[in-house]
């Protein structure tokens, strides 16, 4: 049971990261007013979105699982910024879903880095 928890949290976090690609890849409406309020509108939108997709296809390569969750940090980790200083818990009426999905994603991909820190190159013991 123990061994499925980190392979479950991956599945989790990239099926969240790859999900919401197609609201940033088909200019859903929602995804323009955020990033144009953060003023990353088209050029980050896409990149962000390109990013994630990298990050949850990491996710879901044994070796790379380290890599994947760092991207999944440091995205997640702006994206939550970006809620507290920009945009706000509530993005159109949504009740906080994207803001309490980036903290749980946020969680549960330092969870996972925690899990593969032993594959991070310079935290290998020689």
């Amino acid at each position: 049971m123990k061994k499925y928890i980190p392979l479950v949290l991956r599945i989790i976090v990239s099926v969240i990261l790859i999900q919401t690609l197609r609201f940033k890849f088909t200019a859903h409406p929602d995804s323009i007013y955020i990033f144009e309020k953060v003023g990353l509108e088209p050029l980050g939108r896409i990149g962000i979105g390109i990013i994630e997709l990298i990050a949850g296809i990491l996710l879901l390569i044994p070796k790379t699982v380290w890599i994947g969750a760092t991207l999944t940090i440091g995205i997640i980790g702006g994206a939550i910024i970006m809620h507290l200083t920009k945009i706000g818990i509530e993005v159109n009426n949504d009740n906080g879903t994207l803001f309490y999905t980036a903290i749980i994603t946020f969680i549960f991909a330092g969870i996972i880095l925690y899990f593969n820190r032993a594959q991070i190159p310079f935290f290998k013991k020689n």
